[in-house]
């Protein structure tokens, strides 16, 4: 067996419910032994619902001995000043999308997490789900032969969404950064490297407080950066994927995730979720829905919480786990999350400039394992899909 790693949560916003159950109950590998938050009633109250031995502050989290690695679910803006006093502190740190909001800062962490040797992975780990890993096998064994190219799209009313969540109102909270960033690394580990961007956008609108109940302080505000975002994305492995990010639009999502290839068509699940099935079809064929090929779901068998449609969130932390034990890379690593970043800031600036933007980062992602599942008789039983996490 594998030592368990002592870990400590920072943030305990809405997402931490649901990563503090499942590093709780889910993986052997995690050892949670404290959270921590600005607020320290928020940290309280996680480490009372969920039976976290103690509640610490960010400092004290930094200065501990004893603990490994730091899971970093703070808001976006504030990344960089977390991931950077942890590493600087020699933990391994694991952080929710994406790495900083900008560029620059991301491989400055990336630089220092190399220089200390230290494991730094990102999220979204989605892409390590039943529904994202079927899709990559797939590909793999050549159901729909050569991908040529594809169609990603998906829409939200996102300043509407911001008036519930006032993080969405700083930078990267745009539908691009906050959403479009599942799409991308959905591609992404799918497909590969992307080796030039060229986009098309516009900005988020100036939002009026529409909630009956809205805060009497919620003034008018602009999401920053492109909210509207129209791209082609050329792949290292010649696919060329067409891709549109619309915040402007009504709450009616509409999600759609194409791949056209030289056999077939493959039809991907929603990115944001474990366990969406994916399709394929063939010409002159019904469609047919592929049965899961890898575990992870998404379907929580543990007592129910608020957010509990983040699934398996997690398994991108126990799995980078598993990698420090073991002395190998981690699949949602810091080379994969500076390449979601440069993706989105490569839509940036070429819809600024009019000029397609080319890449220079580059990363690989392994596949899970296929054959390991997340339940046996309808949910009721644990099954082996931890297994799957280990090499």
């Amino acid at each position: 067996m594998d030592k368990k790693i002592k870990t400590a949560v920072v943030g305990c916003g809405m997402i931490s419910n649901i990563y503090i159950k499942n590093l709780k109950n889910l993986f052997s590998i995690i050892d949670l032994v404290a959270v921590g938050d600005r607020n320290p009633a928020a940290a309280e109250e996680k480490a009372r619902t969920y039976g976290v031995p103690r509640v610490m502050t960010i400092d004290e989290i930094a200065a501990s001995d004893e603990i490994e690695l730091v899971i970093n679910l703070t808001p976006a803006f504030v990344h960089y000043g977390v991931i950077k006093q942890m590493l600087l502190a020699g933990k391994h740190v694991w952080t929710e999308k994406v790495i900083t909001n900008t560029l620059e800062e991301a491989r400055e962490l990336v630089n220092l997490a190399n220089e200390k040797g230290l494991y730094l992975g990102v999220a979204p780990d989605t892409v390590l789900g039943a529904g994202i890993q079927t899709a990559r096998r797939a590909l793999d064994t050549g159901m729909i032969g050569d991908v040529s190219s594809g169609v990603v799209t998906i829409n939200r009313n996102q300043s509407l969404n911001a008036e519930l969540f006032g993080f969405l109102r700083g930078n990267g909270g745009s539908l691009p950064y906050d959403v479009g960033v599942y799409y991308v690394a959905a591609l992404l580990c799918l497909l590969g490297p992307v080796r030039a961007v060229s986009a098309f956008g516009a900005p988020a609108k100036t939002h009026e407080p529409e909630f009956l109940y809205a805060n009497d302080e919620a003034a008018p505000w602009q999401i920053p950066g492109s909210n509207v975002i129209s791209a082609s994305l050329r792949f290292r492995c010649g696919a060329l994927v067409s891709v549109l990010f619309d915040g402007n639009t009504v709450g009616a999502e509409q999600h759609n995730f194409i791949l056209f290839g030289s056999r077939g068509v493959l039809k991907v699940g929603d990115p944001e979720k474990f366990g969406s099935p994916s399709s394929v079809i063939y010409a002159d064929q019904p469609e047919c829905v592929l049965p899961f090929t890898h575990g992870y779901n998404g379907v929580n068998t543990l007592e129910a919480t608020p957010f509990d449609h983040y699934g398996h969130r997690g398994i991108g932390v126990a799995e980078m786990a598993y990698a420090i034990r073991r002395s190998r890379p981690n699949r949602c690593g810091k080379e994969y999350g500076l390449h979601c970043l440069e993706v989105l800031a490569a839509m940036e600036e070429s819809a600024a400039s009019g000029h397609a933007v080319e890449l220079h980062t580059d990363f690989d992602m392994k596949p899970l394992a296929p054959g390991y599942y997340s339940s046996f008789f309808g949910g009721m039983a644990r099954a082996d899909a931890e297994r799957s996490l280990m090499d």
